[in-house]
């Protein structure tokens, strides 16, 4: 597969937009609807993210296969402040934002695997993967 499409983050409408370019991404590789509603909760959690802390940044959508199974990995990537503390933030209950504080732990649980890559002062990019049941 290996196609990709993204989604500039700019404004809080491009947040709109990636949560809808996940949502079709997410029909067309053949995600339920159950599925579908966790992929762009993810997508929405990873773009505000990116819109409050880094102010601008990218979400990319790759379709994947391996071995007969099928997903989607999202790329959630940008050149702010970086994370400072990876841990406090995977916390549930943790917020910046005055949030509820589900934000990462929340994209955690509602994907198959999920990784940070962060450098303060450079930026963070944080993979998201879900594969069909």
């Amino acid at each position: 597969m290996g196609y990709r499409s993204s989604v500039e983050i700019l404004t809080e409408w491009d947040i709109v937009a990636a949560r809808q370019l996940g949502r079709n991404e997410a029909k067309e590789v053949g995600f339920g609807t159950v599925d579908q509603a966790r992929i762009t909760t993810a997508i929405s959690e990873l773009a505000r993210n990116i819109y409050l802390y880094a102010g601008k940044g990218k979400i990319e959508i790759e379709r994947i296969s391996e071995g007969g199974s099928y997903g989607i990995i999202i790329i959630a990537s940008d050149e702010g402040p970086g994370i400072p503390d990876v841990r406090k933030v995977m916390e549930d209950g943790f917020s910046t934002s005055g949030g509820l504080g589900a934000g990462m732990p929340g994209v955690k649980r509602l994907m198959d695997d999920f990784k940070i890559d962060t450098v303060l002062g450079e930026g963070t990019v944080i993979k998201a993967t879900k594969w069909i049941r």
